[in-house]
């Protein structure tokens, strides 16, 4: 298995000890993170974006851009670029600089969003984001992979003979598909023959299954090569301690608290409220990975049994202070990933996934980007 470490800069006041974060230290952290993640050998880290509510995470790419900047080897994605409520030909050139400040690293997941409040912001009615989704998808896809596109469709202007600069770094990079409550992005990114990333964020795990087996389904009806129906899940909130317990008294007083302003009406879509209420039931049956790192290790081998997933994602407890964030991102690397990496190998990433080489599968090959590296320093 993979690893990801994901972050939607959430910027609530802990409701438990006041404890408040200002945007531009709020920044500094994910960044420090990042960077940190790929010190201790994730493979992958992530930023989301929101429009709406208490997050500081609507300039990802801007984000994302700084991370490219400042890193060498992890993968870096999105988590998600609602592409629903965005212009594609915006999407294509921020994410394609994304893609050549990494040298080739990026690789975006995308979804319709599942926060209401944002789409009227972006003249989308409620409703119409899964058909603007697939519609600018299918242009996205063209704008990277083609030059001179003319196009015609309905939830943005025509192009004629448009080409998008700059291009992608090595071919257009991997897109995977967001899904979190509906079977709308599984079955789009079965069509497509694309990765799903599962949001396994606050519902059981039998719902998540049922998108996930629907992809799978999809996948294999238009006839895509069932080696690469690579899935990515989510892990909803994050503590580790030594003992079970010590997570427990520690970080269930905010759980609940956090929990029970997420469920109250207008703070969530309708039907995407929490279940798992208290910490001892989120921590029994629920997507949370709080708990000793044996206790982590095991409920995330517990997924993989019903996910069969490829890449698991980590979001930090970003209420509590970043020191005690980073140590914990730590432990995770070395008493947690190993365990579960043995237990569960991928190809992901690795030379039988044809993005694994990238740039070299994108017909530019190893010698070619090292000479390139080699021009651009001598």
């Amino acid at each position: 298995m993979k690893f990801q470490v994901l972050d939607i800069l959430p910027n609530l006041t802990n409701p438990v000890t006041g404890r408040e974060i200002q945007p531009d230290e709020r920044f500094s952290q994910a960044l420090t993170s990042a960077r940190y993640a790929e010190e201790f050998g994730f493979d992958a880290v992530a930023i989301g974006e929101r429009h709406a509510g208490a997050f500081l995470s609507s300039g990802v790419s801007v984000l994302l851009g700084a991370v490219a900047a400042t890193t060498s080897r992890v993968r870096i994605s999105t988590g998600v670029s609602v592409l629903s409520i965005l212009d594609p030909l915006r999407v294509a050139e921020d994410y394609a600089t994304v893609d050549q400040l990494s040298r080739g690293r990026l690789e975006l997941v995308i979804g319709k969003g599942n926060e209401l409040r944002q789409l009227p912001m972006f003249g989308i009615e409620n409703g119409e984001q899964w058909d603007a989704l697939a519609e600018k998808y299918e242009l996205l896809r063209r704008l990277w992979r083609e030059e001179k596109v003319t196009w015609q469709g309905r939830f943005r202007g025509p192009l004629d003979e448009v080409t998008s600069l700059p291009r992608p770094y090595a071919g257009a990079p991997r897109v995977w598909h967001g899904s979190a409550t509906t079977l709308t992005s599984a079955e789009l990114a079965g069509t497509w023959g694309d990765p799903l990333f599962s949001a396994n964020a606050i519902q059981p795990r039998d719902n998540y299954t049922v998108l996930i087996d629907h992809y799978r389904r999809t996948y294999a009806e238009h006839g895509h090569d069932p080696r690469f129906a690579y899935v990515g899940a989510g892990a909803g909130f994050l503590y580790l301690a030594d003992t079970t317990q010590q997570a427990r008294e520690a970080f269930g007083p905010t759980y609940e608290k956090i929990i029970e302003f997420f469920n109250r009406p207008g703070n969530h879509t309708p039907g995407n409220e929490s279940t798992f209420s208290s910490i001892d039931d989120a921590i029994a049956r629920g997507p949370v990975l709080v708990g000793s790192p044996q206790q982590i290790a095991e409920k995330i081998l517990w997924f993989h049994e019903a996910f069969g997933h490829d890449l698991q994602s980590f979001s930090l407890p970003t209420m509590i202070p970043h020191e005690q964030q980073l140590t914990m991102l730590e432990r995770l690397a070395s008493e947690v990933l190993p365990v579960v990496r043995r237990a569960a190998p991928t190809t992901l990433w690795g030379d039988e996934d044809p993005y694994g080489g990238r740039p070299a599968a994108y017909g530019r090959t190893v010698a070619d980007a090292a000479g390139a590296v080699e021009g651009r320093t001598s």
